[in-house]
């Protein structure tokens, strides 16, 4: 798992590990994790590692996670983005959603953008969301949830962005099509080398940093430094932090950085 995706399974995770695995081993009839792993091993296709890092992948999430983020973005973030490219006569904005699990993240930038540029229609909003596990991509882009799953977004926005399914789809809503054309659902490695065609406005890693070792951490922030507009903003979990770590980013406030 360090080798293929940086993420550090340290002792105190075995636990996790095992009883993650342990659905495989029992699913597919493997006599031991030692089978199992001589497996993963032998897999040339790379079909085997994707199996396996969708299993010990923890993809926690809710609509409008840590609102203090979503509130800084419509204060602060945008009113700024908008001031700078009207003076540049950009009328694109780019996010990035970096893990961004079954896609609550994802929808919740653009549901927050969306009514921010309310009767702003000649701009276009670009979001990049972004995982490991290619089994809740496949759920992010479907963007359909369980009604349990939306309580917390107002009733007038629910409404606006979602539609209300029926028969068997009874209990679930899904995001509306033209809503759902401004999110662009990826599978990316973040040890991997990559980078991208135009910067990003703002990126938000939120609570995925916890899982890496401070070498890679390092690494996975350069690159969003480097994938970063002038002025663009980084947003981590609440209960991380980059301290002690080697990075260009000016701090903010706790759990936001800009690039400057």
């Amino acid at each position: 798992m360090y080798e293929t995706a940086g993420i550090n399974l340290h002792g105190g995770k075995k636990e996790l590990v095992k009883a993650r695995l342990g659905k495989i081993l029992r699913h597919r009839d493997f006599s031991s994790f030692g089978e199992y792993y001589d497996h993963v091993i032998n897999d040339t296709t790379g079909h085997e590692v994707t199996i396996l890092l969708d299993a010990i992948s923890t993809n926690l999430t809710y609509f409008f996670r840590e609102p203090q983020h979503f509130n800084f973005l419509t204060g602060k973030a945008l009113p700024e983005i908008k001031r700078r490219k009207l003076t540049s006569g950009d009328k694109v904005i780019r996010f990035w959603s970096a893990g961004c699990s079954s896609g609550e993240e994802a929808y919740s930038i653009a549901i927050t953008v969306h009514e921010s540029l309310n009767g702003m229609q000649d701009w276009q909003v670009k979001i990049l969301a972004t995982d490991i596990s290619t089994e809740v991509l496949a759920r992010a882009d479907a963007g359909i949830y369980e009604e349990k799953k939306l309580e917390g977004i107002p009733y007038e926005l629910k409404r606006r962005y979602f539609q209300r399914g029926s028969n068997r789809w009874k209990g679930y809503f899904k995001a509306k099509k033209e809503f759902r054309k401004t999110i662009t659902f990826l599978r990316l490695n973040f040890i991997e080398d990559f980078s991208f065609a135009k910067p990003f406005d703002l990126i938000f890693c939120r609570n995925v940093m916890i899982y890496f070792d401070n070498p890679v951490k390092e690494g996975i922030v350069g690159k969003f430094f480097r994938n970063l507009a002038i002025g663009g903003y980084l947003f981590i979990g609440h209960a991380e932090s980059l301290n002690g770590l080697r990075h260009q980013f000016k701090y903010i406030q706790p759990s936001v950085y800009q690039k400057i």
